[in-house]
């Protein structure tokens, strides 16, 4: 280790521009400092510094030296931290944005990530507005469609798809859609956007040329779990993403129809500010939520 203390009293000297100052940051006596100098400058055979009797600066290949020292000290930080990290409890408050309809996937797997890892305190955010990370301080979020911030690093969760649904009850008193525009004489059950009170778009896809069909609105809420009580109940069809309504489809409480149509989804992200280190609570979630979370199964 005598080498990487030779380098750390060469770095605070050039900062300082002074033997006395670097040694008093470093406790060291300023005669230390000026010998592990002359033995870097010995080594490699060069002159590190302009000497005066007040200050001292950089020669140019002491410059160059310099800023190789900088950054392998600062990865020697890194390293340090990150396998302080490996044996540091997780603890702390997270706070995590996340969109509305994503209560559905997260919820269940939570009581096995909070048993886990008890010490850490999840503060949630569900709302649909694309936040900034960064300016908001938010710890991590999970986010569909394009994402695209360089100032955050991305893991991709998995994919879903968006499905159109009925209740048996629903069907026993009216025909099932054959194709998209037979939808524009059912009764459609619509999810609105809390943050900004749009309706989802039923997307699907369809042949070139063909006019989307204009899809009455017998009903829009901006709850799922009332939404699919509505469904359930036979008020009408819905569009949901499947890992909301997986669970109901295989008791045979909803039926998919129009699946041929229904073949567009999303990919759900989990992003978190860039940067060499993490806090063992952010990697532990995003490890986690990576293995464990709910998404397509098709």
């Amino acid at each position: 280790m005598e080498s990487l203390s030779e380098l750390a009293a060469f770095t605070r000297a050039a900062e300082l521009g002074s033997y006395v100052a670097a040694a008093r940051a470093l406790s060291l006596s300023a005669s230390a400092i000026g010998k592990s100098v002359q033995r870097l400058e010995s080594r490699l055979g060069v002159r590190l510094f302009h000497r005066s009797t007040r200050r001292i600066s950089l020669t140019a290949e002491g410059n160059v030296f310099y800023q190789r020292c900088l950054r392998i000290l600062d990865d020697l930080q890194q390293a340090q931290s990150e396998v302080a990290s490996l044996s540091a409890r997780p603890h702390g408050k997270l706070r995590v944005s996340l969109p509305v309809i994503a209560y559905r996937m997260l919820l269940p797997v939570l009581p096995a990530f909070c048993a886990r890892y008890p010490d850490i305190e999840l503060d949630l955010d569900f709302n649909d507005r694309l936040i900034d990370v960064i300016a908001e301080g938010v710890d991590v979020v999970i986010r569909s469609g394009e994402l695209v911030d360089s100032r955050l690093t991305t893991r991709q969760l998995g994919p879903f798809l968006f499905q159109i649904l009925g209740a048996p009850a629903y069907f026993n008193r009216h025909d099932r859609p054959e194709q998209p525009a037979d939808l524009e004489h059912h009764a459609c059950l619509h999810y609105k956007f809390p943050s900004t009170g749009k309706l989802q778009e039923w997307r699907m896809n369809l042949a070139s040329g063909v006019t989307a069909p204009r899809l009455p609105v017998n009903l829009s809420c901006n709850n799922i779990e009332a939404l699919i009580i509505a469904a359930q109940q036979g008020l009408g069809l819905v569009y949901l993403p499947d890992f909301a309504v997986r669970e109901h489809v295989l008791a045979g409480h909803l039926q998919p129809v129009l699946t041929e149509y229904t073949t567009i989804g999303g990919m759900f992200s989990i992003l978190w500010p860039s940067s060499p280190y993490l806090s063992p609570k952010l990697r532990v979630f995003i490890d986690f939520i990576c293995a464990n979370l709910p998404l397509s199964q098709t």
